[in-house]
């Protein structure tokens, strides 16, 4: 993940190497790349989990490193020489793939996403391109082939997180890129073909230069995974194209990060954000409450996008018991409501401060997390309200008139979470244009 633009200085005053991708190898009909998509927006939650080497440090992975790569200077605090030795003492006996299946499962989350390889070039799998891996570690075992397992067992989606900039490689954006982009794509061979189904590939961007032979890179990626659901930062470029916004005619979907994306139901968006306040573990790191981080979840799926909520596993190989903590009390909420987030879409009404809506055929489910008054005002919508249910218990008063729809829950039916209220209409939810709520 990006951690900072400390490049953007440096990148201004270079020209680009590459632009984005032009061709589109899939050649998808607009229906086609929809049912491509269907499970991942339905599925709205996952995990993304940032581990190496840098977790005996607990702190940022990559950006720690000093002096990261000639294009590509760091003031990071970690000197290169003990950074890069650190597998060397990297031996998490306590890493359980099935247990870190089980806690994304029981956090409600539908797929899981795994820094394969980072920015600082280590490799979470047995590569066969270059020695800096796990493999050659003490703890030598094969993280990528056991997490995938233990995924696919438990009915989950998995996923690669792949930086294409390696701060570890010499070659990479020198006059010798070249031979750096093919080890990279026979590294991305080797993630796409070794480990059964793959569902998705995120790409990361540092702000630097994208020279990544984009159109061969697709074309590869796309042939041996054709399913495969990719984000946009491939094509990233300072000064053209934001990861926040763009996307690129072979990438699926848009990634603001840290941040919660505005409502936006004509493109496909997910949200990337940490339990913590660093994306690799940190000790005494302070932890998102439960109502915190379910009220981020509320509104990325409120503005009809998804959520990766990140965990960074401590150097045993487990993740945080206060971070496993947090996620159950997520799930346990999910478990009851669930059906309010799963399969929905984002909408009729945008997300404010106090509100965001869902919706799924007939139904408006309104989500409101703080009241600020004795009753919810909403816009007109064109169908009739024809029920309505308290889905946190109670009982609610509604009122829809020429002017707007008004929602009243007595205060000892007030949850501090989120109140739900299911609006049942006479007709589709989904034919209600999306409206601001004033």
């Amino acid at each position: 993940m990006k951690y900072n633009f400390i490049l953007a200085i440096l990148v201004a005053t270079q020209p680009l190497l590459a632009t984005a991708a032009e061709q589109n190898f899939l050649n998808e009909t607009p229906a086609q790349r929809d049912a491509r998509l269907h499970w991942w927006r339905e599925a709205r939650f996952g995990l993304f989990i940032h581990w190496g080497p840098v977790s005996l440090k607990g702190t940022e992975i990559s950006w720690s490193r000093a002096n990261s790569n000639t294009n590509c200077p760091n003031k990071g605090e970690i000197p290169v020489e003990v950074y890069d030795n650190l597998y060397r003492q990297f031996n998490p006996t306590n890493f359980n793939a099935r247990e870190w299946a089980k806690i994304a499962r029981d956090a409600g989350m539908k797929y899981m996403v795994l820094t394969a390889k980072h920015c600082d070039g280590f490799c979470l799998w047995h590569t066969k391109v270059i020695d800096y891996h796990i493999g050659n570690s003490p703890f030598r075992r094969d993280v990528c082939g056991e997490l995938a397992a233990a995924a696919h067992r438990a009915g989950l989606r998995i996923g690669w997180y792949y930086s294409p900039m390696d701060w570890f490689d010499p070659d990479c954006r020198t006059d010798r890129n070249a031979a750096y982009v093919k080890r990279m794509q026979a590294q991305l061979r080797e993630l796409l073909t070794d480990y059964g189904r793959t569902d998705l590939l995120w790409f990361d961007w540092d702000g630097g230069t994208i020279p990544w032979e984009q159109d061969n890179t697709y074309r590869l990626i796309r042939t041996l995974q054709p399913r495969l659901i990719v984000n946009n930062r491939l094509d990233c470029s300072f000064g053209g194209f934001s990861a926040d916004s763009y996307i690129g005619p072979n990438a699926d979907y848009y990634t603001p990060e840290q941040n919660i994306g505005a409502y936006d139901d004509q493109r496909p968006w997910e949200t990337c954000m940490t339990l913590g306040t660093q994306w690799s573990w940190k000790p005494n790191d302070k932890i998102k409450s439960v109502p915190e981080a379910l009220h981020i979840l509320l509104k990325c799926v409120g503005g009809d996008g998804n959520l990766l909520l990140n965990v960074g596993p401590m150097p045993d190989g487990r993740i945080e018991p206060r971070q496993v903590e947090a996620l159950q009390g997520i799930g346990a909420w999910l478990k009851k409501y669930g059906a309010s987030i799963y399969g929905t879409r984002g909408g009729p009404f945008k997300p404010t401060k106090s509100l965001v809506s869902t919706r799924k055929g007939k139904t408006i489910f309104v989500h409101v997390l703080r009241w600020d008054g004795n009753a919810i005002r909403l816009p007109v919508i064109q169908a009739k309200i024809v029920s309505a249910k308290v889905l946190t218990g109670g009982k609610v008063e509604v009122h829809q008139q020429a002017d707007g729809i008004s929602l009243s829950v007595v205060p000892e039916h007030r949850q501090e979470i989120d109140t739900i209220i299911a609006l049942r209409l006479n007709a589709s939810a989904m034919d209600e244009p999306a409206v601001p709520v004033r």
